[in-house]
């Protein structure tokens, strides 16, 4: 790739945008480079294994006029969740606070004051919250959920003040206190891309398939639209992927219109013939050539026995090779639906057949393993539902219903094309601009007064987490991936990352309208401020009809498992044994054009620990898998993805920690799935888990540690990759192999 334009033009922008950039440090710095004094303080826990990242997990406290000589840290630790992240139910993220302080005088030396009390509030210093007084041994503990704030301590009349009134004697900011407005680079950038022509940078590349005559520019690239309440400078829009793009070719008035997915109840042994092909959707008033199983979207919603074993004699109709994968199912190794690693590629045409068996009640996937960017995108998916064979496996409910979860990039002229060769949307993750609930942008469904509804969650976005509720409504989660919880929890709302799943317990008490909602924080990275979105995704109207029988009893108990305990018991002697295992999760860059590559690669003073919501679609859209590489590496090794070498035996039991590098050029949350095993989370950033529950994929935001507990029953060759479509094709996979016992 080239940037067009005079040399000594770009060289001077260049270098008025690195002066812009000084205050962030280069990409790759280790803790602490480029900081200044202000981390280090904070220094020792960020580098402790298993502790959180420095600089977004840990606050210095520095001293005022007051107390001189005193000193202090607000770590940020994790709060007890049964989701990878504890946000609110508007998606601030939450966190365990515990203050640190020494060297501060008697506060009776300061004037009427006993005590020293620890305090969160938000940059305009309202509202405040108490986090707690500090103790003798100069400790406090609370809990903070702003998006910014400060922490403040503070001299104090009795320990059980309940408003701050006296001296301020520390005071520290939180990591996204320290986001910086990006707004001078990105006009820099303009500048150098305004005067060059409207390609941007050349590819090369003609138009492919119908884009042209959809309306699309004649290198066939439909842009991406600007997030509607995040502005851009309107010359950074005319850049292009440096790849060639693909939408599938098919005329729509030939292809049938996708039909609403069917149940199928199959049988031990019974066979299933699941054909991957084109279809017609209309969505917001465009006609779209897209994929469906069967011809449905969602494909065929498949109910089975625990135990038991199903045939799929799969047929590829696409325009592109495929394979099925069958998530989070402990089947067969050759039936695993990795090409090049458990079958070939199924070329058009071609067909496959496969042995799923269930030997885990729970909800479950299905969906390709190949180009997955593009065709899970377009709309292979479908759920498995794998019965118990025990009538009060769950509670009781009045009914069950199935949601599939995805989103799906749209603009005006229709869906914006794919990278026919290499991934776009590399950096983040393809986010779309359109909400999806089975496939449909507005579920809808009616109950009774009273009615406990039971939802199975999947997300099946190729990088989008939700965070959704229901208004007026109480829930509970139940299970997760692979079982049940130890004990089903209160919850607000559900945080599911992508290829992840819940299963959660809603009543609808009272007559009306429950709306079901994605609530989030999202970040406008111009100007460095958060801001809030909502959007609908469905509706429930509750009737005043109550509903029979009164399921309100047992729905307010909050039921234990104790076979969920029983069963997970033997592997507790290896919770505090040591890591065998280690992987970090970092990211390499190649050459982006200019002006780009210098924004991307800013080491930002914050990275959000979830990236909620796609508010830099232009730069986001052009980094190619051709510019960008996430790792999983080895530290003991240094082997990087799929030259790692692991080699374990049926019935080992492994301690594997999960670092994500909150030091890469532009780190992000990764869902780490791992095939044909289950395995427990111990801790995040050292903090136990105190509700277990088996788990195929598992949530890693920017800056944490996640120690999990491996379990190996399955033999042959398996797949452990980021579930963030766009990341696993940028080479964020590997491979290990578990040889038959004995």
């Amino acid at each position: 790739m080239t940037f067009r334009g005079p040399r000594a033009r770009r060289q001077r922008v260049g270098a008025v945008l690195l002066l812009a950039l000084g205050t962030f440090a280069p990409a790759g710095s280790t803790p602490g480079e480029g900081r200044g004094e202000a981390g280090a303080a904070c220094e020792g826990a960020g580098l402790e294994p298993g502790r959180p990242a420095t600089d977004l997990y840990c606050v210095e406290l520095v001293p005022t006029d007051a107390a001189p000589s005193a000193a202090g840290t607000a770590e940020l630790r994790p709060v007890p969740t049964p989701f990878g992240t504890a946000v609110t139910r508007d998606g601030e993220h939450v966190h365990a606070v515990r203050v640190t302080a020494r060297g501060l005088p008697e506060p009776s030396s300061l004037g009427p004051y006993t005590a020293y009390v620890a305090w969160a509030t938000t940059p305009v210093l309202h509202p405040v919250v108490k986090l707690g007084a500090l103790g003798a041994d100069g400790v406090a503990e609370g809990r903070v959920a702003f998006n910014k704030f400060l922490v403040l301590v503070t001299a104090e009349a009795a320990p059980d003040v309940e408003e701050r009134a006296g001296r301020l004697v520390l005071r520290g900011q939180s990591a996204s206190m320290l986001m910086q407005p990006h707004d001078l680079p990105f006009i820099l950038a303009a500048a150098a891309a305004g005067g060059d022509s409207a390609g941007g940078h050349e590819h090369g590349h003609a138009a492919h398939g119908d884009a042209k005559a959809a309306g699309a520019p004649a290198d066939g690239w439909i842009a991406p639209p600007m997030h509607p309440k995040v502005s851009m400078p309107e010359a950074l829009m005319r850049f292009r992927p440096g790849v060639a793009p693909f939408l599938p070719s098919a005329d729509p008035a030939t292809l049938a219109e996708a039909r609403p997915r069917q149940l199928i109840r199959l049988r031990d042994g019974d066979t299933l013939r699941l054909e991957a092909g084109l279809v017609r959707r209309t969505l917001r008033g465009r006609t779209l050539v897209m994929y469906g199983f069967n011809g449905q979207y969602p494909g065929p919603l498949i109910h089975v026995d625990q135990g038991t074993s199903i045939v799929v004699e799969f047929t590829n109709r696409l325009d592109l090779p495929t394979a099925v994968h069958w998530h989070g199912i402990r089947l067969d190794n050759r039936y695993d639906g990795v090409p090049h690693v458990t079958q070939d590629p199924v070329p058009p045409g071609g067909s496959f057949t496969y042995v799923v068996r269930f030997p885990d009640a729970g909800i479950y996937w299905y969906h390709p393993h190949h180009r997955e960017d593009i065709q899970q995108d377009l709309g292979l998916y479908g759920n498995l539902l794998v019965r118990s064979p025990r009538p009060d496996y769950y509670g009781p409910a009045h009914r069950e219903e199935v949601l599939m979860l995805d989103d799906l990039l749209l603009a005006d002229e229709g869906l914006v094309p794919y990278g026919r060769d290499h991934a776009t949307h590399a950096l983040m993750g393809r986010f779309g601009n359109l909400l999806l609930v089975n496939g449909e942008p507005r579920y809808e469904l009616d109950v009774k007064q009273g009615e406990v509804v039971r939802f199975f969650l999947t997300n099946v976005a190729n990088t989008r987490t939700f965070n959704i509720s229901f208004t007026g409504a109480r829930m509970k989660v139940v299970a997760s991936d692979v079982s049940r919880f130890e004990r089903e929890e209160w919850v607000e709302s559900v945080a599911i990352a992508p290829a992840e799943r819940y299963v959660v317990d809603v009543r609808f008490e009272a007559p009306g309208t429950s709306v079901l909602e994605n609530r989030i924080q999202s970040i406008d990275h111009l100007f460095g401020y958060f801001f809030p979105e909502v959007d609908t995704l469905g509706v429930v109207r509750v009737a005043e009809e109550p509903a029979v029988p009164d399921h309100g009893a047992a729905f307010s108990r909050l039921r234990a498992y104790r076979e969920v305990s029983a069963e997970i018991e033997p592997y507790r002697r290896y919770f505090d044994a040591p890591v065998e295992k280690d992987l970090v999760l970092t990211l390499e860059l190649g050459e982006l054009p200019f002006p780009i590559g210098p924004l991307v690669r800013m080491d930002s003073l914050y990275f959000n620990p979830v990236e909620w919501s796609g508010t830099m679609p232009e730069m986001n859209w052009i980094a190619t898998t051709r510019e960008v590489k996430w790792v999983l590496r080895e530290p003991a090794t240094g082997r990087e993805n799929m030259d790692i070498e692991w080699r374990f035996r049926v019935g080992d039991v492994v301690k594997i920690r999960l670092t994500n590098n909150r030091y890469a050029a532009h780190a992000m949350q990764h869902p780490i799935h791992i095939h044909g095993q289950r395995f427990l989370v111990l801790s995040v950033n050292g903090v136990p888990n105190e509700n277990l529950v088996w788990k195929d994929t598992v949530l890693l935001p920017v800056g944490a540690t996640a120690e999990l507990l491996l379990e190996l029953t399955n033999p042959g060759r398996w797949m452990l990759h980021c579930h963030v479509a766009e990341h696993l094709e940028a080479g964020m996979m590997m491979v290990f192999e578990v040889a038959e016992s004995g």
